[in-house]
């Protein structure tokens, strides 16, 4: 029934007034890492505080909302210390006819190509980068919300985020709330076609990418995770290469490296054998 009732909504609806729907865009993005001394694991925090620091971050999302076609309004930006940075843009719409429709079930560009309008709106990102005491396992998060009134889903910026922060996981939420009406009166509760975020997602990053879903359509509500199938354990290592290592020890630390991976992923522990 579900299904039947999104197919409907393929014909452009009539509406009285503004659309007043809201889509939420949520994920998590995780860098993992080895970094075994203390030493090393205080400049992999620096690095990534470093990188990923408030400026940074603002130019990232700056370019989110050239991406989805909105006026930024206002920023706010903050480093922490020890580490860590948050970034808040409130975004409002731009009046630019659209170049694409852009409800439609597809990837997104990982450059700024598309406008729409949109209004009430916002951009967050906060990064929260962490080392584990004992193990050598250095993890950094980004948790990022993209949240839009109108007709744009903000799905339109995943590529871009996802290529930006270089992801070995990604866990995703999509939530499309509130109502809008036609010129009948009808309420409208979603305004476009949607059966899974993956379908947004473009063939490289599936290609590298092993995802499941969890999906409820009746509320509207989506859910992606991503795992890296393969990774080269010299891009996961800091301070030390691989070649120096003796085999038995490059074993050990890839173990550590897909534990760490495989928990965050399924969302529990693991215990050992």
């Amino acid at each position: 029934m579900a299904m039947k009732a999104l197919d409907k909504l393929d014909k452009k609806l009539k509406l009285h007034g503004f659309n007043n729907l809201t889509k939420t865009l949520s994920f998590n993005i995780y860098d993992i890492n080895f970094a075994e001394t203390v030493e090393q694991q205080h400049s992999y925090i620096s690095y990534i505080d470093e990188k990923y620091n408030a400026e940074r971050l603002t130019s990232i999302l700056t370019e989110v909302a050239q991406i989805i076609g909105a006026n930024i309004l206002n920023i706010a930006r903050q480093d922490y210390d020890p580490q860590g940075a948050s970034v808040t843009m409130l975004i409002s719409e731009e009046s630019v006819v659209p170049q694409v429709d852009s409800n439609d079930e597809a990837p997104g560009p990982l450059s700024s190509t598309v406008v729409t309008h949109l209004d009430k709106s916002h951009i967050t990102v906060h990064t929260y980068p962490e080392s584990h005491p004992h193990n050598g396992i250095s993890t950094f998060r980004a948790d990022i919300d993209v949240s839009t009134c109108g007709r744009i889903s903000p799905l339109r910026a995943l590529n871009y985020l996802i290529h930006h922060f270089e992801s070995d996981i990604v866990i995703m939420d999509y939530r499309v709330r509130g109502f809008t009406r036609d010129v009948r009166g009808n309420k409208h509760y979603i305004d476009h076609n949607i059966n899974s975020i993956q379908n947004f997602i473009g063939k490289d990053f599936q290609d590298l990418y092993q995802m499941i879903d969890v999906n409820v359509y009746q509320e509207n509500i989506f859910h992606t995770k991503m795992i890296l199938k393969e990774f080269k354990l010299d891009n996961y290592m800091f301070g030390i290469n691989e070649v120096d290592l003796p085999e038995n020890k490059r074993k050990v630390i890839r173990k550590s490296l897909e534990r760490e991976m495989l928990e965050i992923f399924y969302g529990r522990n693991i215990t050992k054998a």
